[in-house]
C-alpha cells in the first residue's frame, strides 16, 4: 500500500477508536516547561524513558532499534552522564524501559524491553532486568558494563504482537506489556514471580479504549498509570488492593503531550506530581507537565 494511503488509513482507524473510546475526561494543563535538551548526538532515537529511583535526578533512556544493548543516563537538563552496557543482553528492537522492585529487597531495577516486532514475526521476546547503577547527576560521565543482567523470556498467548509499552507494578512486581497495532491496544500480564529459565506465557487481561500505545509508566507509589500514543496520554486510577490492570476497566483522564515528531516516551517524576516526555531525534527537548493536586493527592482520585 502506498505510504500516503497507509497513513490515512491509520489515522481513520485511530479516529474511529478514539471517538468510540472511554477516554472521556480531557484535562487541561498549563503549557509544559522545557527542562533542557538531550545533548549527546548518539542518543538520537529515544524510545523509552524513566526517572531513577536510586538516582531520582537521573533519567534513564535508550535508543530504538539499531543500537547496542545500552542504557544512557541523563540529568534532568538532558545533559549526558553515562553509558551502561547490559552484559549478555541483545538489542533486536528495544522499545521501552521501566523501573521498579525485583528479587532483592530495597534494590531498584531497570527493565529494558526488547519487544518491538513491526511485522509480528517473533515467537518470543525478552525483558532484561538489571540493578540500577549509581550516577551523580552533576558528576563526570561514566562508561560501564553492567553485570547481573537477567533475561525474562515472554510469549503472548494469542500470537506475536508489535509492542512498545512496558509497565512494572511497584506493589506486586507484575510485568505488563501493551500492544501497539491492534484496533484496541491489548494488555498482557506476566505475574510475579516469573521464570528466568523458561519462556513465560503471558495472560491477556484487558485492552485500552484506543490503539497505537507507544510508552507508559506507573507512579512510584503505584497509584497512577500513564500510557501514551502519538496524540495524547491516558491517566488511570489504581486501586492498590486490586491488580493494576483492573484500572483499565475505568475511564481514563486524557492528558496532553507536546507536538513531537515520533514522540514515544513518557515518565512520571519521582514524586508522581508531573510527567515528562521526549521525542526521537537529535537535540530534542525534555518537556514536563505538572499535574493538578486533585489528581495526585492520596488517595489518588475518583470518578
Amino acid at each position: 500500500m502506498p505510504r500516503a494511503r497507509y497513513v490515512l488509513l491509520i489515522l481513520f482507524i485511530f479516529g474511529f477508536v478514539h471517538t468510540n473510546s472511554q477516554t472521556t475526561n480531557p484535562i487541561k494543563l498549563s503549557p509544559p516547561k522545557i527542562l533542557g535538551k538531550v545533548d549527546n548526538p548518539v542518543i538520537k532515537e529515544i524510545s523509552g524513558m524513566v526517572t531513577g529511583r536510586r538516582n531520582p535526578n537521573i533519567l534513564w533512556v535508550h535508543n530504538d532499534s539499531g543500537d547496542l544493548p545500552v542504557v544512557y543516563a541523563l540529568n534532568m537538563k538532558g545533559q549526558y552522564r553515562g553509558t551502561f552496557v547490559l552484559r549478555g543482553a541483545s538489542a533486536r528492537d528495544w522499545e521501552d524501559i521501566a523501573i521498579g522492585p525485583g528479587p532483592e529487597k530495597d534494590v531498584s531495577y531497570l527493565y529494558l524491553a526488547d519487544i518491538g516486532d513491526n511485522q509480528g514475526l517473533w515467537n518470543s521476546i525478552a525483558v532484561y532486568r538489571v540493578p540500577e547503577p549509581a550516577v551523580d547527576p552533576n558528576g563526570p560521565v561514566i562508561k560501564k558494563a553492567l553485570k547481573n543482567v537477567v533475561s525474562i523470556g515472554l510469549k503472548y498467548p494469542d500470537g506475536a504482537r508489535d509492542t512498545e509499552t512496558l509497565l512494572i507494578d511497584p506493589i506486586t512486581k507484575d510485568l505488563y506489556l501493551i500492544s501497539k497495532r491492534d484496533l484496541r491496544s491489548r494488555v498482557y500480564q506476566a505475574a510475579y514471580p516469573y521464570s528466568t529459565d523458561q519462556v513465560n506465557v503471558m495472560t491477556f487481561v484487558g485492552e485500552l479504549p484506543w490503539s497505537w500505545s507507544t510508552g507508559g509508566d506507573v507512579s512510584p507509589d503505584g497509584r497512577l498509570v500513564l500510557v501514551r500514543n502519538y496524540f495524547y496520554a491516558g491517566l488511570w486510577k489504581r486501586d492498590l488492593t486490586k491488580p493494576l490492570h483492573e484500572a483499565f476497566l475505568k475511564p481514563s483522564f486524557r492528558l496532553p503531550v507536546p507536538s513531537e515528531r515520533m514522540g514515544e516516551s513518557i515518565a512520571f517524576t519521582i514524586d508522581g506530581k508531573a510527567y515528562l516526555t521526549v521525542s526521537e531525534g537529535l537535540n530534542r527537548p525534555i518537556h514536563i507537565f505538572s499535574l493538578p493536586d486533585n489528581l495526585t493527592e492520596s488517595p489518588a482520585f475518583s470518578h
